[in-house]
């Protein structure tokens, strides 16, 4: 017989972060699905279960189901007693800064009547009431900016044990033809020995043997690995614990044929652990040096 899915509910209140927590969920390897209707996420954790696919599943609950929020509790302990482990997370912040932050994104309140916030963030207090006094974590958000949430949540739920806990993007390019605008960490490699000028590696690239042998065996290039493995080493799992998915490290050259090629496929080879490295060569297919 098949696990039953683990579930994890966010609710909370409007403006709490709710959204950033799904997407935290979601980056984590859950299935999510927000603002369902408490009685219709039993039927689709049914459905779910028979199909035995998805083994995570996250629900956004808020007021937005309107009548449909008093079944929550009863909902949460049906899947309880049908053997699901459910966890619910409430989002919690002070009312003047769900008052300032509805004023910045001049978004209307589910419970806003005649723009009167403070009385429905209060009726929203009081109708989540039941949800909060039966969560596992209650999070303020008062103070935390979206990046402290990520973290935060990350720190609660972790991720699926079966995925690597950040994607590491290995990407060269060449300087002429542009910095990557997604990379998230640049590194120049135009002081290092050029294989351009050399005739018989001119037309290779970086994944060629005679290429690569010429540029990694270079003194310069030596002292530089032993400076930046070091530094990957140590700056990857700070951007993992700060919740991104994906990391960009981009090395580039003059052209993006040679040297940075070279690089990233050595980086390629050395780095690891837990995380997922994937490299790719922007420009070597292009003439350049």
């Amino acid at each position: 017989m098949t696990a039953r899915p683990h579930i994890i509910v966010v609710t909370g209140l409007s403006g709490a972060g709710r959204s950033t927590a799904l997407r935290v969920l979601e980056d984590a390897g859950f299935f999510c699905v927000d603002n369902l209707p408490p009685g219709l996420a039993l039927a689709l954790i049914g459905l779910v279960d028979r199909e035995g696919k998805l083994e995570r599943i996250g629900l956004g609950i808020d007021v937005r189901t309107g009548a449909f929020l008093s079944g929550a509790e009863e909902t949460l302990s049906e899947l309880e007693a049908l053997g699901h482990r459910v966890q619910v997370i409430f989002l919690d912040c002070a009312d003047d800064v769900l008052v300032r932050r509805f004023s910045e994104t001049r978004r209307p309140h589910a419970l806003s009547r005649s723009g009167d916030l403070h009385g429905a963030i209060s009726r929203e207090r009081e109708r989540l009431s039941g949800l909060r006094a039966r969560a596992d974590v209650v999070v303020d958000t008062t103070e935390y900016s979206v990046h402290d949430l990520r973290r935060r949540l990350i720190e609660y739920v972790g991720r699926d044990p079966g995925r690597p806990s950040m994607l590491v993007r290995l990407l060269s390019f060449g300087f002429k033809y542009g910095v990557p605008v997604d990379a998230d960490l640049v590194f120049d490699l135009r002081f290092l020995p050029n294989p351009h000028f050399v005739d018989a590696l001119r037309p290779k690239t970086g994944m060629d043997p005679e290429v690569s042998t010429y540029v990694m065996n270079a003194p310069e290039t030596q002292d530089l690995l032993r400076h930046l493995r070091p530094l990957l080493d140590y700056l990857i799992p700070q951007y993992a614990r700060e919740g991104k998915a994906y990391l960009t490290v981009a090395v580039g050259c003059t052209g993006g044929r040679h040297r940075s090629v070279a690089m990233a496929e050595e980086l390629g080879h050395q780095l690891g652990g837990p995380h997922e490295v994937v490299v790719s060569h922007r420009d070597v297919q292009r003439t350049g040096s």
